[in-house]
């Protein structure tokens, strides 16, 4: 009713189209204008035409599609996307790239109520919902068809004219911020977030055509180093959003690793990943293509090292408890516990890692051959820490139990944070244990790495996927650890000794697709001993590339 008593007030496209921009600009650009204000500091002639240019610019977007059918669905789209995004960008600091377009196309629904908070939803209804109501009731007058187009096309020639000539104008100030806080114009509302969208459009038509080559064709499995005849078995455990920061193995101050420092451990204080989220790192850390080679389509176009391991004759399988595996085990045995609903582990369509346990059992039971399981854990995805971990984990309190961190104190979210790590230390030790039970008649290993870190409000920023070229540590340095029993140890020919000597040293994840095929002693063309982070302490028999050439090769990419 409400809605119906509203006036029908009349207005010129031209104008509502100005206007539109108008409200973008002031109101969906919160952040936009912070960062800009303070890179132009001192400087009011630059930051005004830069007013002018993205006002211009936005005019042009709003003007576009100005044609009675299209026009007033085009608004309602540009400002939906704009308030949406203005909220994660504001409140967050997280930028909607095309990483940022793919994590929201691949999340669950229980990931995205996640996000949907009252923040959020007040932000969606003052800032998009109203003034959609407004201009949905706005009587737009249009000339003919032919003088529209004629306004339509002169109008968008001349506000990006103008774009460019303030930016000609001003060169040199706006250079040197493209070139040194490059981070501003990816805060641009909606324009950052609309071509990122379209992009990934764009791509999702190749990609569905991509079919992935066979990688390490000539593998195959040497004699374990001390002749044992035992099978081989590791565990290797993906870790999901968990930070070298924040783990006491590497430093610390508080204790979040108890069970681990009583488990003989070896922790790798300098790791850093290939991406600052789940859909680059994953694909990533399994491809042998490393971090500056590695783009989506390539990664699609090849086979990951999981692949080797399994056409090497290793029995491999994937145990999921996050979204997915981001195509890395289309190819081998998978089992899906994330969409689980025993009433022990799981809540509000999510399960506690702990389900993991039984699954092992089941499979270290089962083992009769060389084998390999990979582990992708639930872990510290947030926002919902406080979500991570089971009561009896709350040690450090007051903690942050809302999805809305902007009620919380940055030490409470530290706190559930922090509780949640905790509790990824009682996982990856009850993994161990399960190890340790089986060496009567096994050789066993783990390997644990986490795909990207977390932002906990340190300089405004929270979350992760913030682009790798400005995002902190905190984001790209990740914890890493490995265990091996001696029999282990020794049929891989490593001196553990030697290996904790050697674990300061830089690594990334693009050791880890070498190291994997070192550790099960998997000889092939792709695998590049300068890569296994195993190999400068690794005695006797060695895996070795087969192909020269081939290995020399796969350095190139």
């Amino acid at each position: 009713m409400l809605f119906k008593a509203m006036p029908r007030w009349q207005i010129d496209w031209r104008l509502l189209s100005f206007l539109t921009a108008l409200y973008l600009l002031v109101f969906a650009n919160k952040t936009f204008w912070t960062k800009a204000s303070l890179y132009l500091s001192g400087a009011p002639g630059p930051l005004i035409a830069l007013a002018l240019g993205v006002l211009a610019l936005l005019t042009a977007i709003t003007s576009i599609a100005a044609f009675r059918p299209v026009f007033k669905p085009v608004l309602f789209l540009l400002i939906a996307i704009a308030g949406g995004a203005s909220w994660f960008i504001d409140s967050l600091g997280v930028l909607i790239d095309t990483e940022m377009v793919r994590n929201v196309i691949e999340t669950t629904p229980d990931e995205a109520g996640d996000l949907l908070t009252a923040g959020f939803v007040w932000r969606i209804v003052l800032g998009v919902l109203l003034p959609c109501l407004l201009i949905a009731r706005l009587r737009v007058r249009f000339p003919s068809a032919r003088r529209t187009a004629a306004w339509n096309a002169g109008i968008v020639f001349g506000c990006l004219v103008t774009a460019v000539l303030v930016a000609g104008i001003y060169y040199k100030p706006f250079s040197a911020i493209v070139r040194n806080n490059r981070d501003l114009v990816k805060t641009l509302n909606p324009v950052t977030p609309l071509v990122s969208t379209i992009k990934v459009a764009l791509a999702s038509g190749n990609e569905a055509r991509i079919v992935a080559k066979p990688l390490g064709t000539d593998a195959s499995v040497s004699t374990a180093a001390n002749g044992q005849t035992k099978p081989r078995v590791a565990i290797i455990v993906v870790g999901e959003t968990a930070r070298g920061a924040s783990f006491s193995l590497g430093g610390y101050a508080r204790e979040t690793n108890p069970l681990l420092k009583q488990q003989d451990v070896i922790y790798f204080p300098n790791v850093s990943s290939c991406g600052t989220a789940t859909v680059v790192s994953l694909p990533c850390m399994f491809s042998d293509l490393k971090r500056s080679g590695y783009t989506r389509e390539a990664g699609m176009a090849r086979e990951t090292v999981v692949d080797v391991l399994q056409r090497a004759g290793l029995d491999v399988t994937w145990l999921e408890n996050n979204t997915g595996s981001k195509g890395v085990a289309d190819r081998v045995r998978f089992i899906d516990i994330y969409n689980s609903t025993d009433p022990r582990f799981c809540e509000d369509g999510t399960c506690d890692d702990e389900i993991a346990f039984e699954k092992i059992d089941e499979w270290l039971n089962s083992v009769k051959e060389d084998s390999v399981l990979v582990f992708h854990q639930l872990g510290n995805h947030g926002p919902a820490y406080y979500k991570r971990y089971p009561a009896q984990f709350r040690k450090f309190l007051p903690e942050c139990t809302t999805t809305e961190l902007s009620k919380c104190q940055d030490q409470e979210i530290v706190n559930a944070y922090d509780n949640a790590i905790l509790y990824t230390d009682y996982i990856l030790s009850g993994i161990i244990d399960r190890l340790k039970a089986k060496r009567d008649r096994l050789a066993t290993g783990m390997l644990y790495v986490s795909d990207h870190g977390e932002s906990l409000g340190e300089n405004g920023l929270y979350l992760h996927g913030t682009p790798y070229f400005m995002a902190p540590d905190e984001q790209t340095r990740v914890p890493m650890l490995t265990w091996l029993d001696p029999d282990f140890a020794s049929g891989m020919g490593v001196d553990t000794a030697c290996l904790r000597q050697e674990r300061s040293k830089e690594l990334s994840h693009d050791n880890l697709f070498s190291s994997l095929l070192g550790m099960m002693n998997v000889s092939t063309s792709v695998y590049n001993a300068g890569l296994d982070m195993f190999a400068a302490c690794r005695s006797g028999p060695k895996p070795i590339p087969k192909s020269v050439d081939s290995a020399n090769d796969g350095d190139k990419t």
